[in-house]
């Protein structure tokens, strides 16, 4: 029963309902894509900016069938979890488990910002993983932040990828794993190699137990975005689609 528990739980983890940068985890993407335009509601200011250049949907049938299927996982089983999980943690707790996972994104951070040559990103990723793991208690405390205005540059290889030329090309709904294209397929799968649960600890059931908490812990943060976006939205999927292809352009382009 606890295997299955898990496994369940493990699934909660690798979904991203509103995923965003093709981030830490398996996700991309940080936190999601809620918080990556002004207003993630407003589909008409998506649907414009994506005149040029248009990333194809020619998987669209399957995507939309995944796209239900996330839809009803994240409501049966990834929200009611997250939210026993707000119910038992206060947000101060909740900030302090975000803090250590976004500390061992570091290798991520770093190595995309090096091979986009942000040198002065690279830098302040490898001073704040220092300050944080020292004098940040592992990193449950962001002191590089809130004491030395040290914030992260959040880059990751679907962004390096991007500002190296390569396109979009084709949007993708992926099972559990939530919106992508093929690009940043390709950087999830990279992001995923350079993260330090994909080796340890060495017992895989723990590294399940640490990437589910992680993304319930996420999910919880951003409770009632996905929500709202479906409410405001004529088409949900295509306003998901929209706002995650507007958010990955704008983290590309900055």
């Amino acid at each position: 029963m606890r295997k299955i528990l898990l496994t369940l739980l493990i699934w909660a983890l690798l979904w991203l309902p509103v995923p965003g940068s093709a981030g830490d985890g398996l996700l991309h993407h940080e936190p999601g894509v809620m918080t990556a335009t002004a207003d993630p509601t407003d589909t008409s200011r998506a649907t414009d900016e994506f005149d040029s250049p248009t990333v194809s949907d020619p998987l669209e049938p399957w995507n939309r069938l995944v796209f239900t299927f996330n839809d009803l996982f994240y409501h049966g089983l990834l929200k009611p979890i997250s939210q026993v999980y707000v119910a038992i943690l206060p947000e101060p707790v909740r900030m302090m488990v975000g803090n250590f996972f976004r500390n061992l994104a570091m290798p991520k951070h770093f190595v995309s910002a090096v091979l986009q040559g942000k040198w002065e990103e690279a830098g302040r990723e490898l001073t704040r993983f220092g300050i944080n793991t020292v004098l940040g208690g592992l990193g449950f405390f962001d002191v590089a932040e809130t004491h030395f205005n040290l914030k992260s540059s959040d880059e990751d290889l679907g962004q390096t990828l991007g500002t190296l030329g390569m396109d979009d090309t084709i949007y993708i709904q992926w099972p559990i794993l939530g919106p992508s294209t093929l690009r940043d397929s390709f950087g999830m799968v990279g992001d995923t190699m350079l993260n330090p649960l994909s080796y340890y600890p060495e017992n895989p059931w723990t590294r399940m137990e640490l990437y589910g908490t992680r993304q319930v812990n996420d999910t919880a943060t951003h409770l009632g975005e996905y929500e709202d976006l479906k409410k405001a939205a004529f088409d949900p999927y295509v306003a998901l689609r929209d706002a995650y292809l507007q958010m990955r352009r704008d983290q590309v382009q900055r």
